[in-house]
């Protein structure tokens, strides 16, 4: 049980950090400092410590959360598209729906 709870607590965390990432204008080594201190920092390795089927689990959930953002960004820009009948139409509409 606590190993689902790891690969959640890594979708949740690996969601927002792609979203922080793709929405700011200016990105910078602060930025990247932030994700690294929120993947790899000691709250995380004192949960799930390392080479532990709990830390496998949060890894793999952090990985599903960065690129479930990047999906969904994609099919509704897509569906957009499809709705609008113009790329332009649908990239701007997308991007108002994901908070852009």
């Amino acid at each position: 049980m606590f190993t689902t709870g790891a690969f959640w607590f890594g979708v949740v965390v690996g969601y927002i950090t792609y979203r922080t990432l793709k929405h700011k204008t200016a990105s910078g080594l602060s930025d990247i400092a932030a994700v690294i201190g929120a993947v790899g920092g000691g709250a995380v390795l004192q949960l799930f410590p390392r080479g532990s089927a709990s830390f496998e689990e949060y890894a793999r959930g952090l990985a599903s959360g960065f690129f479930t953002y990047l999906l969904l960004s994609l099919f509704i820009a897509a569906w957009f598209t499809r709705r609008d009948g113009s790329a332009t139409k649908g990239s701007k509409a997308a991007n108002e729906f994901l908070g852009e």
